[in-house]
């Protein structure tokens, strides 16, 4: 068996190995089923996880999510353990609840000096923080890539997930085509953590989406991800704001509470919202006519096809590359085709 996954994988790396470099992100060529992590600026995957592929063990992949109380969170680990039954992998969701990037940290250094794992895909509370952490893991050996939020200057191995910054640019320019491109006023912009990299880039499409408009961003302003206290520091934003025209959320959570700001406050038509994801409570408030759109990332095949870009590498040496899981704008003429994402 050793000798037939050793053989697979040098097949599959020579006929790939053009598209590989032009998916990894500065870390090298990868070799696996060799020993031990080299020196070299190649990836070499650990003896340990040979071993488990050489046993016939069931392989064990771990997807760590920033912050997995958050409702975006279910549907990835929808998508997570359906790859995991259809592929015959061992999957497991984990993370810090809160989004606190130390423990995260701390949870991934257990697992890379226990060797409790053979694949790991990263969403990253801090891209900064967890740099050091992903060059741990690939250096010990570990397949290791970042999903739904992306690290490029890491030594992950690829990214599944939406392309944040040309997300948070296509949301500005929808709201500018729902106000009118001649319309001036205030959009203000609302993130659950605006100190997290995802956050970061989606802002930075967004300006950039606003450019040659009449429209002046307000924000990024962070929220937090307690529902309450989101929706108190929504309203105390808008309480010292004029000619508002405009709302966007960049995440799920600041988007539902943003657009119950808006509900509430009598200001349905009035002020354009535009937000990301699709959870129950926004299905609703685009029914109301409270949110314009919303943009969909597909969380469930973040789930799925980070399972699968590793579980095909470890099992039949398949190269890993990157997965662009799309953008889709949902708004109440498409709703009824939409899937809910709690």
């Amino acid at each position: 068996m050793s000798l037939r996954i050793r053989a697979q994988r040098l097949i599959a790396w020579s006929a790939l190995a053009a598209a590989a470099a032009l998916s990894l992100t500065g870390c090298g060529a990868i070799t696996s089923g060799a020993p031990g992590a080299g020196g070299d600026g190649e990836f070499h995957l650990a003896d340990y996880i040979q071993k488990r592929i050489d046993d016939g063990e069931t392989l064990r992949i771990k997807l760590s999510y920033h912050d997995p109380s958050l409702a975006f969170a279910t549907p990835i680990k929808a998508g997570m353990q359906k790859a995991g039954t259809e592929l015959g992998v061992d999957v497991q969701l984990i993370g810090p609840t809160g989004g606190d990037a130390a423990k995260q940290v701390s949870e991934l250094q257990t697992l890379i000096q226990q060797k409790s794992v053979d694949g790991l895909a990263v969403s990253s509370a801090s891209s900064d923080a967890l740099k050091p952490v992903i060059a741990q893991a690939y250096d010990a050996g570990i397949p290791i890539i970042s999903f739904n939020t992306d690290n490029p200057d890491s030594k992950q191995m690829a990214f599944v997930g939406q392309d944040l910054t040309a997300s948070g640019q296509s949301e500005a320019e929808k709201l500018v085509e729902t106000v009118g491109k001649d319309t001036a006023g205030k959009v203000v912009v609302f993130s659950l953590d605006t100190g997290a990299g995802w956050s970061h880039d989606r802002f930075s499409g967004f300006q950039k989406g606003i450019e040659g408009s009449k429209l002046t961003v307000v924000g990024p302003v962070n929220v937090g991800n307690e529902p309450n206290a989101a929706y108190n520091t929504v309203e105390s934003t808008m309480a010292g704001q004029s000619d508002v025209v405009a709302v966007a959320g960049l995440d799920c959570c600041s988007t539902t509470a943003a657009a119950k700001w808006i509900d509430q406050s009598g200001n349905a038509g009035k002020i354009a919202m535009g937000g990301f994801d699709l959870l129950s409570a926004t299905v609703e408030y685009i029914q109301k006519g409270v949110v314009s759109f919303t943009i969909s990332q597909n969380p469930t095949e973040q789930g799925y096809q980070a399972v699968k870009v590793l579980a095909d590498f470890l099992k039949n040496g398949t190269a890993i590359a990157g997965v662009d899981t799309g953008a889709q704008f949902i708004a109440k003429d498409n709703l009824s085709e939409a899937t809910v994402e709690d």
